[in-house]
């Protein structure tokens, strides 16, 4: 079976156009996809046409030429096929692939449209046409392609046309449908790097756009503070993020959200300091007069009360936690703190380990757990749960 290398964008110099340009302001994903050919799920073998009939023998050496990636031979054959019977959809959609794979959609067009007027079920013979009609600028080009892209089954060439779609919404500054196609794409490939960039880079514009829409609309709301906090929290400002946090509770006292990302932002300041523990200790009770109690705020209560060095009153938050949400990690590794700090370290590995596993990528646990491990006189364990947590750091 013949394979090729594909730039999803470029498909044989011209997806986008012979330049392979995106078209606007320099969007563009260039997203490298190696792996089967979309030719071969293309290929139609003959169905209903006895191999022994003319039709069928000239299907039949088609495809063997195909596959012995022999396009000339293949393409003659295809066409002798149609010389007995014009309207044949096998030989239509292969003649169709063979040129949409050669950048000619001006030739591969109308096979592609035979072979959908005699099988309008070719859901993979639809996806070609479909990028064929945008590439040459037909209206009907993006609705062909959402109609296509959702009834495509083979993951292939729907991870392919999907991004193709994605990149054509990307490219109209349609960021919202972008990220809907991109959130579709990864709940199948969860792991593809190309994937995860491009939707990272539509987040963060979905971010700048919000945050550029609010302060036009309300540049001195609650919102636009706390906006504005959460930015300087990912810049590593803490001090002015404080700030801005108290200039948000002043405008919006009772926002949902407002009161635990103070109180996280103050004991991320300076947990040790008693002032800003119980600062956050306010504030983590007003959350929860505002919203209800939840695990993330009993995990913070139970950090305060680890910090001031009661054990009983951390277990009993750690535990509310727990029992709200048993796959929390946080709720996890401080239970095995309290349980560490009483001496019980064999309850502290259970809990350690619940976390790794909940969260295999960080770094706090693994460390944990490799000093845990050392008590319990587990060398293996302890080895390679130091490793992780280099490996991690």
């Amino acid at each position: 079976m013949a394979r090729w290398c594909l730039n999803v964008f470029a498909l044989l110099s011209g997806l986008l156009g012979k330049s392979g340009s995106a078209g606007v302001a320099g969007r563009s994903l260039r997203a490298a996809a190696c792996g089967a050919a979309l030719l071969w799920p293309v290929l139609l073998p003959a169905q209903g046409v006895p191999r022994s009939s003319p039709v069928g023998a000239d299907l039949e050496q088609g495809e063997t030429a195909l596959r012995a990636k022999d396009e000339a031979a293949a393409k003659s054959y295809f066409e002798d096929a149609l010389k007995h019977e014009p309207n044949n959809p096998e030989a239509h959609a292969n003649l169709g692939a063979i040129a949409f794979f050669h950048g000619d959609c001006a030739s591969a067009e109308p096979h592609l449209r035979q072979a959908l007027r005699v099988k309008p079920d070719l859901d993979k013979v639809e996806a070609l046409l479909s990028v064929c009609e945008r590439r040459q600028g037909e209206a009907s080009g993006q609705a062909d392609m959402e109609h296509a892209f959702a009834a495509l089954k083979d993951p292939k060439l729907r991870l392919q046309i999907g991004i193709e779609l994605a990149n054509g919404y990307y490219q109209q500054g349609e960021l919202e449908k972008t990220s809907a196609v991109l959130q579709r794409l990864l709940a199948s490939n969860p792991e593809d790097v190309d994937i995860l960039f491009f939707a990272q880079r539509v987040y963060s514009e979905l971010a700048d756009m919000t945050l550029n829409k609010l302060a036009v609309l309300s540049p001195g709301s609650a919102r636009m503070e706390q906006l504005i906090a959460e930015r300087l929290i990912n810049a590593g400002d803490l001090k002015d993020a404080i700030t801005h946090y108290r200039k948000a509770l002043e405008l919006g006292p009772k926002l949902p959200g407002l009161h635990f990302e103070l109180a996280e932002a103050l004991l991320e300041g300076d947990a040790n300091e008693a002032a800003a523990q119980t600062e956050a200790r306010i504030e983590l009770e007003a959350a929860i007069q505002v919203e209800g109690d939840t695990a993330k705020v009993e995990c913070e209560l139970g950090r305060i009360s680890f910090l001031q060095s009661n054990n009983a009153e951390a277990m009993s938050h750690y535990q509310r936690a727990y029992g709200e949400d048993p796959g929390n990690v946080q709720a996890q590794i401080g239970l095995a703190d309290v349980y560490r700090r009483d001496g019980n370290t064999a309850e502290a590995a259970k809990y350690l380990r619940m976390a790794v596993k909940q969260d295999p990528l960080n770094p706090e646990p693994h460390y944990k757990l490799a000093q845990v491990d050392r008590q319990l006189h587990d060398d293996e364990e302890e080895k390679k749960e130091l490793q992780l947590f280099l490996d991690l750091r």
